[in-house]
């Protein structure tokens, strides 16, 4: 069955009349594949997922120890997986009360749309987090620092298929205020600012590729992203900000920084990572005031002096 949000958006005139012209239409499934009844990719129980979705990456160099999904879920309570393919494991339970659900899969934006496309289109999920690793551009930005993304750098290539490069992929102003509170409440230190996200790990960065490989325009990589002000660099956050944004879901990311290629700081597995899973943890249960007082006061947007009118 389709989410509120895809009905909404198959019935759009300008929607239909786009359709119409496919010429193989008939021939796609309109809701995606199915096996069991599931959403095939990543095979969940659509009425078991939370409101919020966190989105994870089994990342050696975040050094969980385990799956990503299981590793946060541990921080849940009434926790049950509700979902397991050879893609993607999704486990959901509550943190204070807050309904989450928490998604592993493999890194970089397709691996995200796939996850994002059974969520979104299966599910009444309003609110899609990205937590990793990353790597520090900015000049202030120490390993083990944590990272929330104000907005992201779309150099990514699967977004450009959605929508022009001049689409912004700005966080959600929610989520941006939730994890900045959650950050304070922890005392971690921590930065507000534009993520890059790229599908190049290596050259595509300013890092050595194999043999010594690189192009005179990957050397200055580096030096543009820190002239700009970008603070950190990942594969997915991009991703999930720009298709949230795109189609009315709050969207975001936060992300620990392991090393920093512009100040000389080295790499260091894992550091930094517990705060910015707690961040994200915290910031979904605040979101969920935030929820409640705008449904008390029948506000369509939050803002800090909600309660005080």
């Amino acid at each position: 069955m389709a989410s509120n949000k895809a009905k909404k958006m198959y019935s759009k005139k300008s929607i239909k009349q786009i359709l119409s012209q496919h010429e193989y239409l008939e021939n796609i499934p309109p809701e995606g594949l199915f096996i069991n009844g599931k959403p095939a990719v990543t095979g969940i129980d659509t009425s078991k997922v939370g409101e919020f979705v966190i989105l994870t990456v089994r990342d050696a160099l975040c050094a969980y120890g385990d799956d990503p999904a299981i590793v946060l879920s541990e921080k849940l309570k009434d926790v049950e997986c509700i979902g397991k393919t050879e893609m993607f494991t999704s486990y959901s339970g509550f943190y204070k009360d807050a309904h989450i659900t928490i998604v592993s899969g493999g890194s970089g934006s397709p691996e995200m749309e796939m996850i994002l496309y059974d969520y979104m289109q299966h599910t009444n999920a309003g609110t899609y987090l990205r937590v990793g690793g990353s790597g520090g551009f900015g000049d202030d930005v120490e390993p083990g620092d944590i990272v929330i993304s104000s907005g992201a750098l779309r150099a990514e290539g699967m977004t450009q298929a959605y929508i022009e490069a001049g689409y912004p992929a700005a966080s959600h102003y929610e989520v941006v205020c939730a994890m900045v509170e959650a950050a304070e409440n922890i005392a971690c230190r921590y930065h507000v600012g534009v993520t890059l996200s790229g599908d190049s790990d290596y050259v595509g960065c300013g890092r050595i590729g194999f043999g010594g490989y690189m192009q005179p325009w990957n050397i200055e990589k580096v030096g543009i992203y820190n002239r700009a002000g970008i603070l950190n660099g990942d594969r997915e956050s991009s991703a999930i900000i720009t298709l949230s944004s795109l189609f009315g879901f709050r969207g975001g990311s936060v992300c620990s920084v392991s090393d920093n290629i512009c100040t000389g700081k080295p790499f260091t597995a894992g550091v930094g990572h517990n705060y910015a899973m707690d961040i994200a943890l915290e910031a979904c249960s605040i979101m969920n005031e935030f929820d409640k007082q705008k449904n008390k006061h029948n506000k369509k947007y939050w803002y800090p002096n909600i309660d005080r009118k």
